[in-house]
């Protein structure tokens, strides 16, 4: 019964479900057989156990290479979505450059994006995916549909009321997160008009939002993944092709962001429809007296208190990155960019997989697997986000140059970014594990948990700013930001290892030995490496910069993972579920 059960279609929900009860196997597996049996019956007692045993073990290695599949889809996408990402970016550096002009820009866009960050990706996916695996899990299609339908609808209602007071108040809105901008009047007045252009690109967002939710809890992760390439697609092709359709050229980002908006939110009602989850609109104030809205508005109360805090702390540090030098906020949004780039092919690849895995093992009693995915990933977040970070942080001019450096993005410009990369990249291990971390909390419906440490590590980060910004100014802004990261992931994790929700597993102190004595010895290749070299001056000579820049990141990387295999290490955190 077991072993057919484990070639269905629909073997991962099947496993999910055998997971508790192979471990029940795995224990019996060690019992000892009754006395006085003959040897026939020995024998096959032996046999049943041996089958018993390898059954567990099938399933667990089963559990966790589902969960390294389905994030190495996320990545492969996400890959594309930041290789376009970057296009995108060196594009808008070249064209137009850092001045007045993009600074207006990145203020009126941070505001839709800072929106959908908190009540589309951020507050309102903590509530709703576990929702929905526990309805998935325990209702019928018929209320799943249902569920879906009614949030739909009222997701609807809300975020087109907010669109339409934010169009309405946009010169407030400037004002409260960049008041700096009031020194220079046709700044403000230009980022008020950009900000009422792209205010109802949150609309399309929230609705894409709750599709990738509604998606990846069926384990459809390509097209959530894949999505955020077409809004990169349209930058390109409104940089290329419709600069000249304006007086101001940098409106032609501003349409971008809603052609990018329409076409993620098109791609994703075509997955749904595709998949038969397509949500249907009801009645929006019927919706909000559904007792599944109801329960999803009850546990994003404290969510978005907790994921506010992150666009806080982004509004503090603009409006503070807006009193300093003419470019600040474009610096800091470059730099930020670069280091989203392994933040999202890690920690959201990982952290999208977890969040529905871990909720769906919460909800059925599965501690023990609960644990591995939580430990597995924290294993592959420590084993690649440290060495970022170092990359990163040595390399921030190399990248910079390579990246951006072009007619209108000066050599000061290079080295002023590159300085804003270098503070964020102290906190890049912070920004990975909080993506792991956090979802641990989530899937047991504890939102207030995350909420109090996102309040404390706001605190901490603006804090560090009466120290950071009047010593490296722009710079000091990504070193507080950095410092404030790591102060969340590491309160939550011991949270966890307090509460006894996480036991990690064997070989944690001489894996974490090697990862930190390895990354040391690719820091210093890199330092080497670059010693005689300054890239801002190769502008002439864009290519053999670019193979330069290549050759340094392709010979980190070989130093790394070199240095890793000397002092012993053969992958096992990814086959050590095997042996389990």
């Amino acid at each position: 019964m077991h072993k057919k059960s484990f070639f269905v279609h629909d073997r991962f929900e099947t496993q999910h479900r055998s997971a508790v009860g192979s471990a029940g196997l795995f224990k019996m597996s060690l019992s000892l057989p009754e006395k006085n049996l003959s040897d026939h019956e020995s024998a096959k007692f032996y046999q049943n156990k041996r089958m018993q045993t390898i059954v567990c073990v099938q399933d667990f290695l089963f559990i966790f290479m589902s969960l390294l599949r389905s994030a190495a889809t996320i990545s492969a996408l996400t890959m594309l979505s930041r290789i376009t990402g970057l296009v995108r970016d060196m594009l808008i550096a070249r064209y137009f450059g850092a001045g007045a002009a993009t600074d207006a820009f990145y203020v009126a866009f941070r505001i839709p994006n800072m929106l959908r960050r908190l009540f589309a990706e951020g507050a309102f996916s903590q509530a709703f995916v576990p929702m929905l695996s526990q309805v998935k899990a325990t209702e019928s299609k018929a209320s799943q549909h249902n569920f879906i339908d009614n949030v739909f609808s009222a997701l609807a209602l809300a975020v087109f009321l907010t669109t339409i007071a934010g169009v309405a108040a946009a010169p407030v809105i400037v004002y409260c997160i960049a008041s700096g901008f009031s020194d220079a009047p046709q700044t403000f007045a230009l980022a008020s008009e950009l900000t009422r252009w792209m205010f109802p690109y949150i609309i399309f967002m929230s609705m894409v939002a709750m599709g990738a939710a509604v998606l990846n809890t069926w384990k459809h992760f390509a097209v959530p993944a894949f999505t955020p390439v077409l809004l990169n697609v349209s930058f390109i092709a409104c940089t290329l092709f419709c600069i000249d359709w304006f007086e101001e050229p940098v409106k032609a980002l501003a349409m971008a962001v809603i052609v990018g908006g329409v076409l993620q939110l098109s791609m994703q009602f075509w997955a749904l429809k595709k998949k038969g989850l397509m949500p249907h609109f009801t009645n929006p104030l019927k919706a909000f007296r559904h007792d599944g809205v109801r329960q999803v508005l009850k546990l994003m109360v404290p969510a978005v208190v907790g994921v506010s805090v992150a666009p806080l702390s982004i509004v503090i540090n603009t409006n503070i990155a807006s009193h300093l030098d003419k470019g600040a906020v474009t610096w800091l949004n470059y730099a930020d960019r670069l280091m989203e780039f392994p933040t999202a092919l890690l920690g959201v690849a990982l952290g999208t997989v977890l969040l529905p895995g871990l909720s769906t093992a919460f909800n059925l009693g599965q501690m023990e697997r609960y644990n591995t995915l939580l430990d597995r990933s924290l294993k592959i977040v420590f084993l690649i986000a440290l060495p970022a970070s170092a990359g990163l942080a040595f390399a921030s001019e190399a990248l910079t140059a390579v990246l951006y450096q072009g007619v209108n993005f000066l050599a000061s410009d290079v080295a002023q970014t590159a300085l804003a990369m270098q503070g964020y990249a102290v906190g890049l291990l912070g920004l990975i594990a909080v993506k792991i971390v956090a979802p641990a909390f989530y899937a047991r419906k504890d939102i207030k948990t995350p909420v109090k440490s996102a309040i404390a590590s706001l605190v901490v980060v603006q804090s560090c700013n009466f120290i950071t910004v009047p010593a490296f100014a722009h710079a000091g802004l990504a070193l507080s930001v950095a410092v404030g990261a790591c102060f969340n992931a590491l309160v939550l994790f011991v949270i966890l290892r307090r509460r006894g929700w996480y036991k990690p597993e064997g070989g944690w102190l001489v894996y974490m030995l090697r990862v930190v004595v390895c990354t040391a010895v690719m820091a210093g290749f890199l330092i080497y490496i670059q010693a005689d070299l300054c890239w801002s001056e190769m502008q002439q000579d864009w290519m053999k910069r670019l193979l330069l820049v290549a050759g340094v990141i392709v010979g980190a990387a070989v130093t790394y993972f070199a240095a890793m295999i000397v002092c012993g290490w053969r992958a096992q955190e990814l086959r050590s579920a095997a042996r389990d």
